[in-house]
């Protein structure tokens, strides 16, 4: 036999995922394979008329305290341990009665299910597995002699192997298996050591660690020479990772990366009152409130119809067959809602390109979470940004006070502020964006960009002035000078909204009334780099 080639003699199956167990398990017994399995998966084995050794017969010891130990014994990691062809080892496992371990099969109690679905702390605890990923690292870890599954997807690879190889595993296969399972209980583990994070309110534990399993392989990251992937995460968020794709070609990573901007943008609006936004390049490119899903879309297209043009749809309530034809007027990548009318779906089946994605649900705006992002030698983490502006002290700082039509719309434009790249400046009028100003190194240049951009809708739109005459302005952070301010002033807005807190705040507020603009503060500041 080849020096790489490793024949399977023996195999432990011990899986809390019993999918395609007793297929595989009847054709590993077809190869002669001796099963050993524990608990439930023996017994799903001998109820199939499989012949299955109890690890407890192996061991000598029963399974007790509830199942905590069972297979934590040298029999069974002496045997996935043991090099085969060392005569120390083989010594040892023929002294003390150790039989070899040729393939292990473990996928780990459910942990990550478990935390998604309740926040019973001892139950949490109890789906904490301890013996499968000791086994599996075991395995991994002489993978030069042992195979491991923590995959049900992989049963077939194994067969694939025995049939080709007389009954063998090869080398490749092995490490490739080997490097699966390592990444399996990093995943595992990081899913863990989080939710205790969590559990212990410690925001910036010492050692911080992250796992994912792989949804899809992308074609290519943000361009074509970048490799990428998309991985879920144990958070249960709806969004793009959660979502079904009823239609369409593969999503990009730009797609994935736009839709979620758009859709947790949508989320800041209680699906009482309905609500759409229109992203391009990860910034809002108009957004807007409807008494129906199409009044809201029409009046955020109208914001900037231009860079609409091949961008992100996020609705916040079921898509009706009203706002699906509307959308679908203009050449669209993708369409995100929590649900769909069998009738939209049937609207945007005939654009065969245009992706629709059903998220199940909406996020919450206010639920913690945790940011990532890499740099160089290391990565930044931090929670999400989980305050909305309903929940802030409005503190009013000019001498004219905001009718209560402008503080609609402050409130309106600074929910989408917080999801405008900075520096952000955003224009509303009557629950829609008129103008978006975003990530620009100046804020001046952000309120110019926001104006012009207002002046060309109205252009669009054939209006006799700019959208902006009459808005109200929202800035992500303050003004550090009056000239933002006076730029806005300028455009036609009527009224401010503003975190506070530059040094310059005096003159800000004079600047503001001196021209007559109502000003409010909110003490938050909304930076989205």
């Amino acid at each position: 036999m080849p020096h790489h080639l490793r024949r399977v003699t023996r195999a432990l199956l011990s899986v809390s995922d019993k999918t395609g167990l007793l297929d595989f398990a009847k054709a590993l017994h077809g190869y002669g394979i001796e099963l050993l399995s524990t608990g439930g998966t023996a017994k799903a084995l001998a109820a199939a008329g499989l012949p299955v050794r109890d690890v407890s017969d192996l061991t000598g010891f029963p399974e007790m305290m509830d199942g905590r130990v069972k297979t934590l014994h040298p029999k069974v990691h002496g045997g996935l341990l043991a090099i085969r062809g060392n005569p120390e080892h083989e010594a040892a496992m023929l002294a003390h009665g150790i039989g070899p371990i040729d393939l292990l099969v473990v996928n780990l109690y459910p942990f990550e299910e478990t935390i998604a679905k309740t926040d019973d702390y001892a139950t949490s605890i109890e789906n904490i597995d301890v013996g499968g990923p000791a086994m599996i690292r075991g395995a991994a870890k002489n993978h030069a002699d042992v195979a491991v599954i923590v995959d049900t997807g992989d049963y077939g690879l194994i067969l694939d192997e025995l049939q080709s190889n007389q009954g063998s595993t090869t080398l490749k296969a092995r490490r490739f298996l080997a490097a699966k399972a390592f990444s399996r209980t990093a995943s595992y583990d990081s899913a863990i050591a989080n939710w205790f994070a969590t559990q212990e309110g410690e925001a910036t534990p010492d050692w911080r660690t992250l796992g994912g399993h792989r949804i899809e392989v992308l074609r290519y990251g943000e361009n074509p020479h970048q490799s990428a992937a998309f991985y879920r995460t144990p958070e249960q968020r709806p969004g793009v990772a959660t979502a079904r794709q009823l239609q369409g070609k593969q999503l990009s990573f730009n797609n994935i990366n736009d839709t979620d901007a758009a859709f947790e943008c949508v989320a800041e609006f209680d699906p009482s009152i309905a609500a759409a936004v229109i992203v391009k390049h990860a910034n809002p490119a108009g957004a807007a409130i409807g008494s129906t899903l199409a009044e809201a879309y029409r009046h955020a297209l109208r914001c900037d119809p231009v860079s609409a043009f091949g961008g992100i749809v996020a609705v916040n309530r079921r898509l009706d067959a009203e706002a699906a034809r509307a959308i679908v007027e203009i050449f669209t990548e993708v369409i995100v809602a929590p649900e769909a009318d069998d009738e939209a779906i049937a609207i945007v089946a005939a654009k065969k390109n245009l992706r629709l994605l059903l998220t199940g649900g909406m996020p919450d705006p206010r639920r913690a979470g945790l940011l990532v992002r890499s740099v160089a030698g290391g990565f930044l983490a931090q929670a999400r940004d989980n305050v909305v502006v309903d929940d802030m002290t409005l503190r009013v700082v000019t001498k004219r006070a905001p009718t209560a039509a402008e503080f609609s719309d402050l409130r309106f434009a600074f929910r989408i502020a917080k999801h405008v790249k900075s520096n952000a400046i955003v224009y509303a009028k009557d629950g829609a964006t008129v103008g978006i100003g975003a990530g620009q190194m100046s804020r001046i240049d952000s309120a110019r960009i926001a104006a012009w951009k207002a002046a060309d809708a109205a252009k669009l739109a054939h209006e006799p002035e700019s959208l902006a005459i009459g808005s109200v302005v929202a800035s992500d952070a303050f003004f550090p000078f009056a000239d933002g301010l006076l730029a806005a002033a300028e455009a036609g807005a009527t009224a401010v909204i503003q975190p506070g807190g530059s040094m310059r705040d005096d003159e800000v507020i004079a600047a503001a009334d001196a021209h007559g603009l109502a000003m409010v503060f909110t003490d938050t500041r909304h930076f989205r780099h």
